[in-house]
Order: structure tokens, then sequence, then C-alpha cells
């Protein structure tokens, strides 16, 4: 048992979540937020007329795709980023990281 529980602190000293660098966060958090702005300008500029084409449908499908995960994704970001400054709970940190990049959207649309 000895060697089993030499095992099991070795593996639990080894696997100790590590922390990113404040650096790397806010890097991704602006390239999250530089995809959701263009995938928007792109479905902005869409011409309705032009999608009667199916051949078309390309470009505002890929943008509604790449604009959704890199939406959740940054949500998912900035409420961590949030339960790390605030020690809240996650479920809150989500949803405060929801209504943000709402109003950060709603924002860039009406621009």
């Amino acid at each position: 048992m000895i060697d089993g529980e030499r095992l099991e602190h070795l593996l639990r000293s080894a696997l100790v979540p590590v922390e990113p660098p404040e650096a790397l966060s806010d890097r991704l958090e602006r390239t999250l937020s530089g995809l959701t702005e263009a995938a928007a300008e792109e479905l902005a500029d869409l011409d309705p007329a032009a999608m009667r084409d199916p051949r078309n449908w390309g470009r505002p499908a890929a943008a509604v795709v790449v604009g959704s995960m890199a939406g959740g994704a940054l949500v998912l970001v900035r409420a961590r980023q949030r339960q790390r400054k605030r020690e809240s709970s996650g479920l809150r940190a989500l949803e405060r990281g929801v209504r943000d990049l709402a109003g950060d959207l709603e924002k860039r649309l009406r621009s």
C-alpha cells in the first residue's frame, strides 16, 4: 500500500492546475473579439437578394459558425476572468459574460 499512496501523492503533485499568464488570456480575448466582430460585419454587409442563389450561402454560413463559436468562447473567457477577479460563482460570471457579449454585439451591429 505504501507504493499506492506514494503513486497517488506523485500524481496529485504532478497534476496541479496551472493558471495561464495574464498576457495569454488578454491575447485570446482580443483574438476572439476580432473574430466575432469580423463575423458580425460579414453578416451586416449581407445582401438579402443575393441569398436566393445557394452558391452564395457559404460565406454567411461560415460567418454564423465562426461568430457563434468565437462568441461562445469569448463568453467563457470573460466569465473565467470575472470569476478569478471577484471569486463569484460560475453561473453568475457566465451570465454576466453573456450579457456583456450581447451588449458588445448590439453596439457593433448598430454602428
